[in-house]
């Protein structure tokens, strides 16, 4: 059985790594720390990569 059941839900992947450099980019200057961008940028760029490899690696496998 797949992890994911439709190929389409491993955008659910990628999006927890975008919602996490959100929330640091937003919620970092409250609880006082700086913002480091490079950081923002790269969790962003592991979300979007992540997604992708997900997707390949599921729609790819067969299926029983």
């Amino acid at each position: 059985m797949h992890p994911l059941r439709h190929p389409r839900n491993a955008l659910a992947v990628g999006a927890m790594f975008v919602l996490v450099s959100a929330g640091f980019l937003l919620f970092a200057e409250p609880l006082g720390y700086g913002i480091d961008f490079a950081g923002v940028t790269m969790l962003f760029a592991l979300g979007i990569a992540m997604a992708l490899m997900a997707y390949v690696l599921i729609a790819g496998s067969p299926r029983e």
